[in-house]
């Protein structure tokens, strides 16, 4: 216990070289703290942007392509499915339920989707959480619209307001749909999935939109059609982008997967969102190892500047070393007694770096909810936590032991005498 106070009060003496010393480990902590906690929240918020959704359905290409525009909203599908064949697909008697998808559409760089009211009903995200209504309800006129929370936030639009939709995908659009502006009924609570930033419409109102339209541009003249006239139209959608099914029982997926995949009618393909969802993690998973990669290293350089602080300071102490032996401590307790400074080193910056983390999780928490919908949650540091600072202690105290062992051979060849 004698040595550990006298390597504090020995470190106290070089206070200004010990606090940057601290302040280093304490930062490169924070940071390898802070980026293994986003890691793990965003890995738990992007494999739980879908729940409860047994199958997704879309027209033949490749399992992440359809997770990605048919849930993410990202990218476009490279082919509809008929009406007929999801018509098909609903009457299997595994089938509970069906979500039928219709993308195409935009407003200001957010995307248009065009659904049944079962889409608030069945759709889940997180742990099995259903949609819920910050305000108004689900569209019941033909040109209703839902809003995501994102989108009602960054276009500043409240219930009732008026919005007119734009042909494609684009950000920019030159061909509006000013003959058919839609009403906000009603805007969705923060889900932090792409459900943000989407804006609902029934599968009737997108085609309200396209019934005049021909070889991709709208009618003219006698061609065109208002938006009275298309309410006294059969608006029965002719194909729709993809579907999310829900069975009855778990143990029959497969079965209706193989069913689906080897459909005649047309080339369809059904997958499983959980299993896409990690293939779809493990092609982005290198970008986050990547990162933890750099977090470790900047934990390294911390060390590397413990280590050089300690060493250069050792020619300096050549006096304090020789005071000590005179007054009878042995070659081990100078070693010792390094080793202590450099344990209580990384030990206060790794203490300094947790308590930053969380006041920076404090501080940054609200922010990156309202800006990317990823909730953090300050929790105490779990088993993987403790485990990476007991290596960050193990390795500043391994690197401690170099100085320790060059004090401990100079004792030994100063030649001075040995006392108890």
């Amino acid at each position: 216990m004698y040595l550990l106070r006298l390597a504090i009060k020995s470190l106290a003496n070089r206070r200004f070289s010990a606090i940057l010393t601290v302040l280093a480990i304490a930062l490169s902590v924070t940071l390898l703290l802070a980026v293994e906690k986003v890691r793990t929240e965003a890995r738990a918020s992007f494999t739980s942007t879908i729940a409860g959704t047994d199958l997704v359905v879309g027209a033949r290409s490749g399992s992440v392509q359809l997770l990605l525009y048919s849930v993410f909203r990202i990218g476009n599908a490279t082919n509809n499915i008929r009406w007929d064949s999801y018509q098909h697909v609903t009457e299997h008697p595994q089938v509970a339920w069906a979500i039928p998808l219709s993308l195409g559409d935009s407003h200001r760089g957010f995307r248009v989707m065009g659904t049944t009211p079962g889409y608030f009903e069945h759709y889940r995200h997180g742990r099995d959480q259903a949609l819920v209504f910050a305000s108004g309800a689900q569209f019941d006129d033909l040109y209703d619209a839902v809003l995501g929370a994102d989108v009602a936030r960054e276009l500043g639009y409240a219930l009732t307001d008026e919005m007119v939709l734009a042909h494609g995908t684009g950000s920019v659009s030159f061909v509006d749909h000013t003959d058919k502006p839609f009403r906000v009924s009603g805007i969705l609570r923060k889900t932090g999935t792409p459900v943000d930033r989407t804006i609902h419409i029934s599968l009737q109102g997108i085609e309200a939109l396209h019934v005049d339209w021909q070889q991709g541009m709208p009618g003219r003249g006698a061609a065109s059609v208002s938006a009275e006239q298309a309410r006294e139209m059969d608006l029965t959608p002719k194909a729709i982008t993809a579907v999310l099914l829900g069975l009855t029982s778990r143990i029959s997926t497969f079965a209706v997967q193989r069913e689906i995949n080897q459909f005649g009618g047309e080339p369809l393909q059904a997958v499983l969102p959980g299993v896409a969802l990690q293939e779809l993690w493990s092609l982005l998973g290198m970008a986050e190892k990547a990162l933890f990669i750099v977090s470790l290293f900047v934990v390294l350089t911390g060390l590397v500047g413990m280590l050089t602080a300690i060493l250069s300071s050792l020619n300096e102490r050549r006096r304090e070393m020789a005071i000590l032996r005179s007054v009878g401590a042995r070659p081990r307790h100078v070693f010792s007694l390094l080793l202590l400074e450099a344990a209580s080193l990384a030990f206060a910056g790794i203490m300094l770096g947790l308590g930053l983390m969380y006041l920076c999780l404090w501080l940054a928490q609200p922010l990156i909810l309202s800006r990317y919908g990823l909730y953090i949650a300050i929790t105490p540091p779990g088993p993987y936590e403790w485990t990476l600072l007991g290596a960050i202690l193990a390795a500043s105290v391994l690197m401690g032991s170099v100085p320790a062992w060059r004090a401990y051979r100079q004792s030994l060849a100063d030649g001075l005498s040995i006392r108890t």
